[in-house]
C-alpha cells in the first residue's frame, strides 16, 4: 500500500467502527481456542500494529510487515517485536513455530496465495491454527481494493480450495459482516451504475454513526464460529496444520 494509506490507517484503526469490531470479533473466536499458555503468536502483515495489544493478551505476539514505514509505526507502540519481511520469500523466522498465525486482511494482497499458506503450513506447530480474513465476493470490487492494491477478492469456495491445496484443514470458513452486506452491495452497485468514484471510505463517519456501525457488526462475534453465514462484506477462516502422527 501507498506510505499515506499507513499514515492514514494508524490515525484511525484504534477508533473506526469496522477495525473496532474487526478485533472484537477475533478476540471472541480466541476466547473459544484454548491456545497453549504463553503459546506463540505470529501477526503476519501486521500493517500499524492496530491488533497486536488484543492478540498479546493470548500469549507471546511477533509481528511481521514488509512496509519499513509501518513497521516502524507498529514498532512505536511498544507490544512486541516488529520484523521486517514478505511472503512467500522472505520470512525471518527460520527454525521457529508458532501455535497461531494470523492474517487479517493481508491474503488478498498476495500474489502467490498460495505458496504464502504452504509457508505457513511448515511455521505453525503440528496441531496450530491460523485465523485468516479476506475480503469476499469479486463483483464488490471497488476503488478501496485498488486504493490497497488487493489482488483479488475471495468465495467461500477459492478461499478453502487455497487452503487445501496449501495442506492446511479448514476448521471453519464463514462469510461475515452480513447484516451491512445489503447496504454496502447497493451502495457499491449504484456507484458503479452512475460511474462515481468511491468516497473516501477509510475516513471516520460521525460518532453516532461510527457507534452504530460498530454495534451493528460487532454483534456477530456470538455467530460467525456457531454458523456459516450466507453472505457477507469478507470471509473469515480458521485452519489447522495437520497433528504430528504419533
Amino acid at each position: 500500500m501507498e506510505a499515506e494509506v499507513y499514515l492514514q490507517l494508524r490515525k484511525i484503526e484504534d477508533t473506526h467502527w469496522w477495525f473496532v469490531a474487526r478485533r472484537a470479533i477475533i478476540k471472541h473466536i480466541l476466547c473459544s481456542m484454548q491456545l497453549p499458555q504463553d503459546g506463540k503468536i505470529l501477526d503476519i502483515g501486521c500493517g500499524t500494529g492496530g491488533n497486536l495489544a488484543m492478540l498479546k493478551a493470548f500469549g507471546e505476539v511477533a509481528g511481521l510487515e514488509m512496509n519499513e514505514a509501518a513497521r516502524d509505526i507498529a514498532q512505536a507502540r511498544e507490544v512486541c517485536p516488529i520484523h521486517l519481511g514478505s511472503l512467500p520469500d522472505n520470512i525471518p523466522f527460520q527454525g521457529q513455530q508458532f501455535d497461531l498465525v494470523t492474517l487479517l486482511d493481508v491474503l488478498e494482497h498476495i500474489g502467490d496465495h498460495a505458496g504464502t499458506l504452504k509457508v505457513i503450513e511448515k511455521i505453525l506447530e503440528p496441531g496450530g491454527r491460523v485465523i485468516i480474513t479476506v475480503p469476499a465476493f469479486q463483483f464488490l470490487w471497488s476503488g478501496h481494493d485498488e486504493r490497497h492494491h488487493h489482488k483479488r477478492r475471495y468465495n467461500k469456495h477459492e478461499l478453502t480450495q487455497v487452503l487445501l491445496e496449501s495442506g492446511l484443514q479448514p476448521l471453519h470458513v464463514t462469510y461475515y459482516n452480513m447484516w451491512l452486506f445489503p447496504v454496502i452491495v447497493v451502495l457499491r452497485l449504484v456507484k458503479k451504475l452512475l460511474g462515481q468514484h468511491d468516497s473516501d471510505d477509510e475516513k471516520p463517519p460521525s460518532l453516532w454513526l461510527n457507534n452504530m456501525l460498530r454495534m451493528v457488526f460487532e454483534s456477530e462475534r456470538h455467530l460467525v464460529m456457531r454458523t456459516e453465514l450466507p453472505f457477507g462484506v469478507s470471509l473469515l477462516a480458521v485452519a489447522q496444520r495437520a497433528q504430528a502422527k504419533s
